[in-house]
């Protein structure tokens, strides 16, 4: 890549500066350079410059309905799947991917195993399970279930109406290497047998909120064992204090309603998204967080599943935060 900032000089009689220039620029493509300081701004700007937007998925609305239509159009062996994107698929922030999927009493999805690390964070439904390289974890609403790299796993419903759950994935990231592939099972399932409440693979709900609320103050928040994900708990009629970190968040309301109040990249541009039970909304990196739980709400707060993309950021190096929760991550 041509850095040589030094232009050709027009000589008296000769063409132009500007006119010499312009071949001179003309020529570089032919030779596999280009002009390094015509793009220096976009290739390392002043400030964090997120692409993705803030989004907002209103369960009851629109979510659920989607993957309800869709999946009266799927095979018993193809659950159906909504992608949450504020940017095109796979890109629900410019580095997380996230998506909802439904699966019916009897459907499969079928047994197959990827590069990218993946987690579920169940939404609704009971008995639903997830078996991850022979151990079958059965799924209840608030749970997280773990599906490590390259392990093979498959998904089944034993109980009764739907069971919906939120997928989040690394998959942005991996579009930068050739070797992010997926690759099919032999059979529709793989071998497995029933692991009871397996900690590595299952983090239930209950767990959670019971650190929640054993936490002092108007907010909290917990972190699980893998530093990618965390959950909130935002005491009704109270706002959490202003953070703004370097991570990107796709957020889902497991209980209550509210709003976030946000401040975006350029530290001017201000958005604020009204949740309830159900709804998942997406913040950009470099974005100002305030969470507001509406006064009111049964039990007394406001329940916030979280996927980030901290172990990212803190194994580049690329790790800042601005603002004292006194809960730093």
């Amino acid at each position: 890549m041509a850095t040589n900032q030094n232009e050709p000089n027009a000589t008296p009689g000769s063409a132009s500066r500007e006119e010499v220039k312009a071949a001179y620029l003309q020529r570089l493509p032919s030779k596999n350079l280009a002009p390094l300081w015509t793009v220096m701004g976009a290739m390392v700007p002043p400030r964090p410059a997120p692409k993705a937007a803030v989004a907002l998925w209103r369960y009851d609305d629109e979510a659920r309905p989607c993957c309800s239509k869709r999946a009266r159009l799927s095979t018993r062996t193809r659950p159906s799947a909504a992608s949450l994107c504020s940017l095109r698929a796979p890109y629900t922030t410019d580095t997380l991917y996230a998506g909802l999927q439904l699966i019916l009493p009897g459907e499969t999805a079928p047994a197959h195993r990827h590069t990218a690390f993946a987690l579920r964070f169940i939404v609704e439904g009971e008995r639903g399970f997830t078996a991850v390289g022979g151990k079958k974890v059965y799924m209840s609403r608030g749970d997280v279930i773990l599906t490590p790299s390259w392990q093979w796993h498959d998904h089944g419903h034993e109980g009764d109406g739907p069971m919906i759950w939120l997928d989040g994935l690394d998959l942005p990231l991996y579009q930068a290497f050739p070797t992010n592939f997926a690759e099919m099972y032999s059979e529709s399932r793989y071998p497995s047998e029933p692991s009871d409440e397996d900690a590595l693979l299952k983090i239930p709900w209950s767990q959670v909120q019971a650190a929640l609320d054993a936490q002092p103050g108007d907010h909290a928040i917990y972190h699980y064992t893998l530093p990618s994900y965390t959950a909130e708990r935002v005491r009704a009629g109270t706002a959490s204090a202003p953070v703004r970190e370097a991570c990107s968040f796709v957020y889902h309301c497991f209980e209550g309603a509210g709003r976030t109040r946000l401040r975006l990249a350029d530290g001017v541009s201000k958005e604020e998204v009204e949740w309830r039970r159900g709804d998942t909304f997406a913040v950009p990196a470099w974005t100002e967080v305030v969470h507001e739980a509406d006064a009111g709400e049964a039990g007394g707060a406001s329940y916030l599943f979280a996927v980030n993309d901290l172990p990212l950021l803190r194994n580049l190096g690329m790790y800042k935060r601005e603002g004292d929760d006194g809960m730093g991550r």
